[in-house]
């Protein structure tokens, strides 16, 4: 009996026009900024659950660039420290490309941390994170999530071994392949010029050999 005043009263026209709204209203999507140079407004997020490798990695964090579309995949362990985590975005990001001015990503416990928080607060970087009701706020890390997936998974069927040892592979190949969103690949985009393959796919579904 139960069930059915429930769906009777969920379908009342009269009762949902009088019931007390109890949730936070979502409000407006709020679009984010478009990036003015390369590397200043990045996005990032992590994959987890992955099959343990030998060199002890269970899961890649992906760090993307919103403007030119590139990513650099990192290999790591769900449980590294924070501390490692950072000297770890220092090598690999900072070094390369410099501080970025924004950041896009989820609210995971590790982006949600005092510790991060401060670190990124002393170099100036903003943190834009998604909220409950707008996840698809971090939208272009997760799309690059299912490419990668998509990638090391045809790796580990087609050559073995462990998905870490193909990952340089997915993230060179992620970067020299054409993006319809910037119509070019995030190679070109970022360094002004085509990559030097032995494979360079110009159009989607065409694949040419490139001499520079």
């Amino acid at each position: 009996m139960k069930k059915e005043i429930a769906q009777w009263i969920s379908k009342c026209y009269t009762c949902q026009r009088v019931k007390a709204e109890h949730q936070k209203p979502s409000g407006l999507i709020q679009p984010l900024e478009i990036p003015e140079w390369k590397w200043e407004h990045i996005a990032m997020d992590f994959i987890v659950g992955l099959p343990r490798t030998k060199f002890n990695h269970d899961a890649i964090w992906v760090i993307i660039d919103r403007l030119t579309k590139s990513a650099h995949f990192l290999p790591i362990n769900e449980r590294f420290s924070m501390d490692k985590l950072i000297h770890m975005y220092l090598k690999e990001i900072v070094t390369r490309h410099g501080v970025p001015v924004s950041i896009v990503s989820d609210r995971d416990p590790r982006f949600n941390s005092r510790f991060w928080k401060q670190f990124q607060e002393h170099l100036g970087t903003r943190l834009k994170m998604s909220t409950a009701y707008h996840p698809q706020t971090d939208g272009q890390s997760e799309r690059t999530i299912q490419t990668i997936e998509d990638m090391l998974r045809s790796c580990a069927l087609d050559f073995k071994g462990n998905w870490d040892e193909h990952l340089p592979l997915v993230e060179f190949s992620s970067n020299n392949s054409y993006h319809a969103s910037i119509g070019m690949p995030p190679y070109e985009a970022l360094y002004g010029r085509k990559c030097r393959s032995p494979i360079y796919w110009d159009e989607v579904g065409e694949g040419r050999v490139l001499t520079m």
